[in-house]
């Protein structure tokens, strides 16, 4: 078992907090160091309280599904014997309700690009079949209830 850490800081600076007109941004630091911005999305906390150019935490959950299948889909290509050139995935979440009176994730589209060098380039049904197993094994998949699809997943 191990242990994944993040810092989340926020200060109320000049905003007038009962009204709930203040900013919502914060920073985030993950693990020893590497610090992010975090807000809300605008499209939830309108401008000013939020930044547009700030990492929202729903972009950070298909981020981190999206990281963690193609850590395990290289994982799986490599032992397959092929190689991985490049690895795209414009990833997209959809936010709508999940019971009465609550929002949540609902989908979390994968849209892979995967360029292939080395000697043999892998059929659709071989790409597909890690794919399955990259979904299977990804730990962040594992911890949610929301449908992950895959799309475009032909050879790049």
């Amino acid at each position: 078992m191990s242990q994944h850490r993040a810092t989340v800081a926020w200060t109320l600076g000049d905003g007038d907090f009962p009204n709930r007109r203040y900013s919502r941004v914060h920073a985030i630091t993950l693990g020893e160091g590497v610090e992010i911005v975090g807000s809300p999305s605008p499209s939830v906390v309108p401008a000013p309280w939020s930044r547009s150019d700030a990492m929202d935490p729903e972009a950070a959950f298909v981020a981190a599904l999206s990281a963690c299948h193609m850590l395990w889909f290289l994982d799986f290509a490599a032992g397959a014997g092929l190689v991985v050139t490049g690895y795209t995935d414009a990833a997209e979440g959809t936010l709508g309700r999940v019971a009465r009176g609550k929002m949540g994730m609902t989908r979390v589209v994968l849209r892979p690009q995967i360029a292939f060098g080395g000697a043999r380039s892998p059929t659709k049904e071989e790409i597909d079949a890690l794919h399955h197993k990259a979904h299977e094994a990804c730990f962040i998949a594992n911890s949610v209830t929301t449908d992950v699809i895959i799309e475009d997943v032909a050879p790049g």
